[in-house]
């Protein structure tokens, strides 16, 4: 196993900090992986064996613990009395009511608590009133190309690749962890991002949410897999059905995309005015938690490049710990404002600078910015526009592996 020092790192910071940690993200982004690794970490520490109590919620093993209840008796019964007890629970939104469970496990015994789960909702009011100011989340996402570099490395140590060849294999393949401990070919990687999709479609959506018309799901992921990059909004999408000679509620629509993004399916980017310094409720757009699942669920295609690589930076500002908004600047737009701490960059991503018209638009909308925030340009391009006023042209994969 591969610890992941973004992830590890967090974790490690928290061992015996009073607050419960949550880690959250889609499936098979490595959660239960840090899990793990978080339990050697303490036996390293001569943490005795029978401090730590492991459950995988999804293991038939544990298939009894259901209820809050259950839970907390299961736990209560190997708490060890006068020693700290470290409670690792995996995929903790199987267990109905667990909120009260933690928060009873919390007031009652000495324990150090760490979770995950494959659920956003499971920050949901009802937890922030059981756990208020009690807890810090720890958002987990497939690879970045950093990791997957990582990845290779440590899996295939013989095959080596100059960093723009290697970042075309990984836009082909997405950032799924279980993808690059074996090597697949192309094919295969998507049959499994496939069955990873349709898992988190039955199990954290359809089921979840008691999604009753599951052909209809289906449909709007699809739409909003096909507008990657673009803006759209609910009445969008129940205009597009209406022309397909199917009637549909946008509160429908919107619920679905709810249960998206609770899934970790979809990330919602609002829109935000820089003049008016405001968010924007309108002409928002949504991303994938991993290029993977749109070339696993309708194939790869390069008429979609421009969105993809929106994706991935989009996902690598996420990862950083960056708020990630749209910008609108009068009757421009910016790709990306990513703010974090006072700070702020700005991106205006494409595929290629192929003519002045092009390098016009995306250098434009970047100068118009009268601050002195960091602005970048991120292409694709072999050659090489030199900066302007302070923007950076960049070339992806070395965005991707920057400081910023």
């Amino acid at each position: 196993m591969i610890a992941r020092t973004t992830y590890f790192e967090q974790l490690r910071e928290f061992i015996d900090k009073p607050q419960i940690k949550i880690l959250t993200g889609i499936r098979r982004s490595g959660k239960s992986t840090a899990l793990l690794l978080l339990k050697e970490e303490l036996l390293s520490r001569n943490i005795e064996s029978g401090q730590i109590i492991y459950i995988n919620l999804e293991s038939f093993v544990f298939s009894d613990l259901r209820t809050a209840t259950q839970l907390y008796q299961y736990v209560e019964e190997r708490v060890q009395k006068g020693k700290k007890t470290y409670l690792l629970l995996d995929e903790i939104q199987e267990v109905d009511g667990w909120e009260k469970a933690v928060n009873s496990l919390l007031v009652d015994f000495d324990v150090d608590i760490f979770l995950t789960g494959s659920n956003s909702h499971l920050l949901s009011s009802e937890l922030a009133t059981y756990l208020a100011g009690r807890y810090v989340e720890i958002p987990v996402y497939t690879l970045s190309f950093s990791e997957y570099l990582q990845f290779r490395a440590a899996y295939f140590p013989g095959k080596t690749a100059d960093n723009k060849s290697a970042f075309m294999a990984y836009l082909r393949l997405g950032g799924f962890p279980v993808l690059h401990r074996t090597d697949y070919s192309v094919e295969t990687a998507y049959k499994v991002v496939y069955d990873i999709y349709s898992s988190v479609i039955l199990r954290d959506t359809v089921q979840r949410y008691k999604i009753r018309d599951v052909e209809l799901l289906e449909r709007i992921v699809k739409y909003a897999l096909d507008n990657i990059g673009s803006t759209f909004s609910g009445k969008n999408v129940a205009d597009y059905f209406k022309n397909q000679q199917r009637k549909i509620d946008i509160n429908t629509v919107y619920n679905y995309l709810n249960a998206l993004e609770g899934a970790f399916i979809l990330y919602r980017a609002s829109r935000y005015d820089i003049k008016g310094k405001e968010i924007l409720k309108t002409q928002e757009k949504f991303y994938l938690s991993d290029v993977g699942l749109l070339y696993a669920t309708m194939g790869y295609r390069d008429s979609r490049i421009s969105g993809i690589l929106e994706n991935i930076v989009f996902l690598e500002l996420k990862r950083r710990g960056y708020s990630v908004y749209i910008g609108k600047l009068l009757d421009r737009e910016i790709d990306f404002i990513a703010e974090k701490a006072g700070n702020k960059i700005y991106v205006q991503v494409a595929y290629k600078l192929e003519s002045e018209q092009t390098v016009e638009r995306e250098f434009s909308s970047l100068l118009a910015i009268k601050d002195q925030f960091p602005k970048f340009v991120v292409t694709l391009d072999d050659f090489w526009k030199e900066d302007v006023e302070g923007v950076q042209h960049v070339h992806l994969s070395d965005f991707l592996l920057q400081n910023f």
